[in-house]
């Protein structure tokens, strides 16, 4: 993970991802935190079933980036980038 962020602030992260965890994993995926940058935006790679899951951007924004806004208000922000090229998808 690359950040300079407090660690508060990523067992915060974390936690709000962890709730939503078993979720993904029911449907073999999973999610994981690369960095939360300087702007306060936190970049997440999706796994398995997710990773390629026509409806990962909807699980991104209904799901994953409305509990990490809500139990880390200063959170700007969630993207997911490509496992692959580290692109933003």
């Amino acid at each position: 993970m690359k950040t300079n962020t407090e660690p508060k602030l990523l067992s915060r992260i974390e936690e709000a991802l962890n709730q939503l965890r078993p979720y993904l994993e029911a449907d073999n995926g999973n999610v994981s935190l690369v960095e939360v940058t300087e702007d306060m935006i936190v970049k997440l790679r999706f796994h398995g079933a997710c990773r390629g899951c026509s409806m990962s951007t909807m699980t991104l924004r209904a799901g994953i980036e409305q509990t990490i806004l809500r139990m880390v208000p200063e959170i700007k922000s969630v993207e997911a980038i490509d496992q692959e090229e580290d692109e933003l998808i």
